[in-house]
């Protein structure tokens, strides 16, 4: 299973730059030419592998920046004032007195005197 932390990543690529020099230098030492070292299978396996730490180190550093961002977001949601939204108007000292129903028939009584006047 491939490592997901950073720091063997890290060693990984150590590693595996380590053995890339020390290939170069044994073709270099065998006395190939530049075009036919690039063309040996070791090397373009190792720069390969190279490559593909590179790209996961890439999407660590990607994972841990996304990670501090929705902290801050987190923190900034927590010290925000929280908003009121929007309580029910109070009931005026009237109207607690009486029940809905009473307050209906209060209420209807006043617009039948209305249109009777």
């Amino acid at each position: 299973m491939p490592s997901k932390s950073k720091a063997s990543r890290l060693n990984q690529k150590v590693v595996l730059e380590n053995k890339l020099e020390q290939r170069l230098t044994v073709l270099a030492e065998k006395g190939l030419k530049p075009t036919e070292i690039s063309r040996d299978a070791d090397i373009k396996g190792t720069r390969a592998k190279i490559r593909k730490t590179n790209a996961r180190l890439n999407a660590i550093s990607a994972l841990e920046k996304k990670a501090e961002e929705m902290a801050r977001i987190k923190a900034e949601k927590a010290a925000a004032p929280k908003e009121d939204k929007g309580k029910k108007k109070k009931v005026t000292e009237e109207q607690a007195g009486k029940s809905k129903r009473q307050q209906k028939k209060k209420k209807k009584k006043e617009s039948k005197e209305k249109a009777e006047s």
